[in-house]
């Protein structure tokens, strides 16, 4: 059997699970408009991928010459010894295309951003996920249009669940094993979150004391992605109640079960 077959019958498997535990969102087709904005925001997506891409280029190139400034590459001086570097031949060459292609990539996403900001601000939903930390234009309106109505979703873990951020679940007779995250769903809206999440964790007390409970006892990668989980639960929510971050999370004594403002316990 092809790896293609195997991956079809895998999302076959999880869409049956999905339907027979009551957990598959009812169908929502989106608008033309709806597809198309998805569009500006996958745009965007493969450019900084792209970009990514230059950077590491640029970077190795630095590090053969014994530079090692990691982000620091990018600023102004960093910029300036790069292009300093002494480079001959085909290898000078290269670093000229790529900062070229740096260049271009810059004034390209900064273009999208823009439009995506102009998006973002025309819809209320996404300027209320916008007062959580962490989450940007990018990620709310992508959040948006990914789920579509929240009323499809009964609960804040169906959502994580249909992002593909939900463990796999491996049972045999009274053994129930957890495994990574099923990765089904939108890969964009799930790199986004985790990519927020970090972020957030940095701003909002709770997150930041899950997070380094879990790194320590498991690793940073299971604990951004329990951050991202716990994030798009809260997005789901904030949506849901029509409130924003500090309505719902801000300076609160307790911390919620299962993502739900309206079931909580004390925190330790």
């Amino acid at each position: 059997m092809g790896r293609k077959q195997k991956t079809d019958r895998r999302d076959a498997k999880h869409i049956l699970t999905l339907v027979l535990d009551g957990r598959f969102p009812r169908l929502w087709v989106p608008s033309v408009e709806i597809r198309d904005v998805r569009q500006l925001l996958r745009h965007r997506q493969k450019l900084v991928e792209m970009r990514t891409q230059v950077k590491n280029q640029l970077q190795h190139l630095a590090l053969n010459q014994g530079v090692r400034l990691k982000r620091r590459l990018w600023s102004r001086k960093g910029r300036e010894l790069l292009e300093k570097l002494p480079l001959e031949g085909w290898t000078a060459r290269r670093r000229s295309d790529l900062l070229a292609m740096l260049d271009r990539l810059d004034e390209q996403v900064g273009d999208l951003d823009r439009a995506v900001r102009t998006e973002a601000e025309q819809r209320p939903e996404v300027r209320l996920l916008m007062s959580h930390p962490g989450v940007g234009p990018v990620v709310g309106l992508a959040f948006v249009l990914t789920i579509g109505p929240v009323e499809r979703f009964p609960r804040g873990k169906f959502v994580a669940s249909y992002v593909g951020l939900i463990p796999k679940e491996r049972s045999s007779g009274d053994h129930q094993r957890m495994g990574s995250i099923s990765k089904q769903g939108n890969t964009m809206m799930r790199t986004l979150l985790v990519e927020a999440a970090q972020n957030a964790a940095r701003f909002d007390e709770e997150l930041r004391r899950d997070y380094g409970r879990l790194k320590a006892r498991k690793h940073s990668a299971v604990a951004k992605v329990m951050v991202a989980r716990k994030l798009a639960v809260r997005m789901y929510w904030m949506l849901r109640e029509k409130k924003t971050y500090g309505e719902l999370y801000a300076q609160r004594p307790v911390a919620h079960m299962q993502g739900s403002p309206s079931h909580s316990v004390v925190a330790v």
